[in-house]
């Protein structure tokens, strides 16, 4: 079996590898732009393991290589770089590394959504954008009305207040301009219309998804999101490493008996933390329980870290109801209960 280890870029990849049947090695640099690479992974006779660090735009690279027959094993980059002592980085060495932990059994192999999923959370990302965007071109809208001493905050966005903007004495250019925001804010709700009733209309053939929508203050997007970016639940066996996964959790700095907590982490998927902040909002709002813990978490903390508490116990609360398949409100039950058998299963 040919083992790789691959240091992946853009535009080229350093590869370091070694026959297992024969103990032949080498190593080679292989250009993309020309089809190097390819023609490189195809000619190869048995199926390949390949190994290399997570990063982005390599999706052409992890597909070609999947359909051609080889196993494509993406580690976290970060512990990969940890595991060299040594202070020399170059991509000769990080291939000969990769190389290394692969067949030592110590890679540190990350999960990878499938093809599908990748392709869902295209949806959910290419809607998060276009919602920046209109958020952007409202914010220029306000500007404008502020220039001209109008200054009605939200109200700004009511018929009136529309009517009001609408009608403001601008010079050519600023009229202009406004003409055209308002022009593209009614493109942007056009095109946000069609991709919140394709997330409605994927949540609800997901039956995971639709689980957590019985959580009051999760809707299709979160749900959806959280489905797709924790996929199978069963590989953590707590919720505390759910919040961690997440950077949900703080950092903490402990040596010589002195101990300090900081922030929180903000690893993992920062599209997810910032979706679990704003159910969790709603959720405050909706639940009882989460309520009455978020009030009384104000009483001694600022708002901000409340509201992160709140998400916090929220991602746990999702973690649970997919670990045990129970809705709300039967997993609070489960998730309060002390002796909880799902805990120490591994």
């Amino acid at each position: 079996m040919m083992i790789i280890g691959c240091d992946y870029h853009p535009s080229w990849q350093q590869i370091c590898w070694v026959d297992t049947a024969t103990g032949e090695t080498g190593e080679q640099k292989l250009e993309h732009a020309s089809g190097e690479a390819a023609r490189f992974y195809r000619q190869l006779r048995a199926p390949a393991l390949i190994g290399m660090e997570s990063t982005g735009n390599c999706q052409w690279f992890v597909e070609m290589a999947t359909e051609t027959g080889h196993d494509v094993w993406i580690g976290d980059a970060a512990k990969i770089r940890a595991s060299d002592s040594r202070q020399q980085k170059h991509d000769r060495r990080d291939a000969a590394l990769i190389l290394k932990l692969l067949l030592e059994g110590r890679f540190p192999w990350i999960w990878i959504p499938s093809g599908e999923e990748k392709d869902l959370r295209q949806l959910l990302i290419h809607r998060y954008k276009l919602v920046r965007i209109h958020a952007q071109v409202k914010n220029e809208l306000q500007h404008l009305a502020m220039n001209q001493g109008v200054t009605k905050k939200r109200k700004l966005w009511s018929k009136t207040g529309e009517k009001v903007l609408r009608e403001l004495p601008l010079k050519p250019w600023a009229s202009q301009r406004r003409k055209d925001l308002f022009r593209i804010r009614e493109m942007l709700n056009a095109q946000i219309d069609v991709l919140d009733q394709a997330v409605v209309e994927v949540a609800e053939k997901n039956e995971k998804a639709r689980l957590l929508m019985t959580q009051p203050g999760v809707g299709p997007i979160t749900s959806m999101a959280f489905v797709l970016t924790m996929g199978d639940v069963n590989r953590f066996q707590r919720g505390k490493q759910v919040a961690s996964y997440l950077g949900l959790i703080q950092r903490e700095y402990r040596s010589g008996g002195h101990q300090r907590f900081g922030f929180i982490s903000k690893q993992g998927n920062r599209f997810m933390r910032m979706l679990l902040v704003e159910a969790a909002q709603c959720a405050v709002r909706c639940d009882p329980g989460m309520r009455s813990e978020y009030l009384h978490r104000c009483h001694r903390k600022a708002k901000g870290v409340a509201k992160v508490a709140a998400a916090r116990k929220l991602a746990i609360r999702l973690y649970w109801m997919l670990r045990t398949n129970t809705g709300y409100p039967g997993v609070v039950r489960v998730e309060s209960s002390s002796p909880v058998p799902l805990v120490s299963a591994s």
